[in-house]
């Protein structure tokens, strides 16, 4: 840890000198990267700073304390014991800063719910969980921008696509991928029986050209008449858009928009994160210690959360959270959720570290 720290010393002290070299500051570009990387290590710095500071307050109490005798010895000793307790969780965070980044933590989601087994209920469900997630990132200050929906005759969504913008989106969202299961009362249930019903939702980094060459001969697209809404091109002309990438087999369709352009561009900007997440998952087998930093696989067939509305709970299996606001966190209050899973996610990666040292 302490050669990993030395060098992120070194490399801040390094950015502090270039930031300041004339040729830097005429290059746009070179200048805010090396001015965001610069910013990433404040934290750091500071914080082994101030770990210095306190551990050195620390020492200084102590030696004060062998000089003296009495009541004041014993405020001494007093004073570097609490030094010590905050040197200690000083010396937590640091190592947590330390943890490697996932490298997608700073990029946009594309988010994908569909409602899996129970039905009618399950697309209410679904289209619940939509709204949650919605208004989560109305909280966060967030973008959303629908891709696409197939909506259900009584209400909710048989699948809904959107697209989420905002600092950090892949951080806080990434472990939401996998079976969400709601048990209640449906408003059709006569005999008042609980039912279970799930939805699958797969939270996908979006993904730039620039990260993904797909060939143009790789994709077989057809356009055919729009069944859902669009105005009045619906059934009259041939807007919506499928595409199918040929080597894997993976299908896109859109048919929300009015232009065939617009849907072919949404397609593809599904299709684009889509084929991300399956190279990005083929090199994490590979390499065996990335799953060790995981919560769960993310696998939409994992269940990883119950919704239960009788106890008016909320549990995510994974690392044994229960949370009994069940009316808040449907309201987009994730907050408590994904602070733990984003904890459970360092301690994981403090492990790994601690077994490979």
């Amino acid at each position: 840890m302490y050669d990993q720290l030395e060098a992120l010393l070194k490399r801040h002290a390094d950015l502090e000198m270039m930031l300041a070299d004339p040729e830097v500051l005429a290059d746009g570009s070179r200048y805010t990267a090396l001015a965001k990387e610069h910013a990433d290590l404040a934290e750091v710095v500071a914080v082994d700073q101030e770990l210095r500071d306190v551990g050195g307050d620390a020492a200084a109490a102590r030696e004060m304390a062998a000089e003296v005798s009495g009541d004041e010895r014993e405020g001494m000793l007093a004073e570097a014991a609490e030094l010590d307790a905050t040197v200690e969780r000083l010396q937590a965070r640091l190592r947590t800063l330390l943890v490697p980044k996932d490298p997608n933590d700073e990029r946009d989601v594309i988010v994908e719910i569909r409602a899996a087994a129970g039905g009618d209920e399950a697309g209410l469900f679904a289209g619940e969980l939509k709204e949650m997630y919605l208004r989560y990132a109305e909280r966060q200050g967030w973008k959303v921008e629908p891709l696409s929906e197939s909506e259900q005759d009584i209400g909710g969504v048989k699948e809904t696509i959107f697209e989420v913008d905002g600092r950090d989106a892949w951080a806080h969202l990434k472990h939401e991928s996998g079976v969400h299961r709601v048990q209640r009362v449906p408003a059709t249930e006569s005999q008042g029986r609980i039912h279970t019903s799930t939805a699958s939702v797969a939270v996908l980094p979006t993904a730039d050209e620039v990260d993904l060459d797909i060939d143009q001969n790789d994709l077989r697209i057809d356009v055919f008449r729009s069944s859902g809404p669009g105005g009045q091109s619906v059934n009259t002309t041939d807007s919506a858009v499928r595409i199918t990438h040929l080597p894997t087999g993976l299908v896109v369709s859109c048919q929300d928009q009015k232009s065939q352009h617009q849907n072919r561009d949404k397609a593809l900007r599904i299709l684009r994160s889509r084929l991300l997440q399956q190279e990005q998952e083929r090199a994490a087998k590979v390499r065996a210690d990335a799953r060790r930093g995981q919560i769960g696989t993310g696998d939409r067939s994992e269940k990883i959360r119950t919704y239960n509305f009788p106890q008016s709970r909320v549990t995510d299996h994974r690392i044994g959270l229960t949370v009994h606001n069940l009316a808040a966190v449907l309201s987009g209050d994730l907050d408590e959720v994904v602070t733990a899973l984003r904890h459970a996610e360092v301690e994981a990666l403090l492990a790994a570290q601690a077994e490979d040292a």
